[in-house]
């Protein structure tokens, strides 16, 4: 396990550098629409979302209009992310449950955010860091992959790793932290082919390519 804080600060030191600035990849411009956007990613690329959501936004776009659209169109127009009969069930009981208990204004509080339809910890953490500005850690494949690779955890289950991710990686990275780990996923550490010969972390990393 890498628990030496100074393996740990370089690990983060070169993430900074190779990614000095990070954002969410999903296109947004209101907390709400981040949190239905995100709800969408599942499974299903960003770029993929962004297209969908173009569209669902210029029709849906805020909490009252998604909580009143016909729940054939929403499938319709999600679609193309995959299992679109349950997210577009689930996209409009959150907005009716963000119109109704909160009026129309999605919540900060992780408990509020979870209690609502189709959001766990992953999706309340995106939209708490992206739109509120609160430190936290997603838990995505790439995060859970490489924090296992890295041997940052030898946990499986997101939330475990997200908890354990916690207690090693000073509070002020976390936000950064996940999204650079998603950022090197994609060009680096692939799930099948990782390119462990241009890795500039293959030095500190206990597996190797293995």
């Amino acid at each position: 396990m890498m628990l030496d804080p100074i393996k740990i600060n370089t690990l983060l030191q070169r993430l900074r550098d190779r990614y000095p600035v990070v954002k969410t990849q999903l296109d947004h411009k209101t907390p709400f629409q981040l949190l239905v956007a995100t709800i969408m990613s599942a499974q299903c690329t960003d770029n993929q979302v962004n297209k969908v959501t173009k569209k669902l936004f210029a029709r849906y776009p805020d909490p009252a209009a998604l909580a009143h659209a016909p729940l054939n169109e929403i499938r319709r127009i999600v679609y193309s992310t995959g299992f679109y009969n349950n997210k577009a069930k689930n996209i409009m009981a959150c907005a009716k449950a963000v119109l109704e208990n909160h009026k129309s204004v999605v919540p900060q509080d992780m408990d509020a955010l979870t209690q609502l339809p189709g959001v766990g910890r992953k999706t309340a953490n995106v939209v708490r860091s992206a739109a509120f500005g609160f430190e936290a850690i997603v838990v995505d494949t790439h995060v859970l992959r490489l924090s296992r690779r890295l041997g940052l955890t030898d946990q499986k289950d997101p939330v475990k790793v997200e908890f354990e991710l916690m207690e090693i990686i000073p509070q002020s990275s976390w936000s950064d932290l996940s999204l650079q780990f998603i950022y090197f996923g994609r060009e680096i550490c692939d799930a099948r082919k990782p390119l462990c010969d241009i890795c500039p972390l293959f030095d500190i990393c206990p597996t190797q390519g293995k």
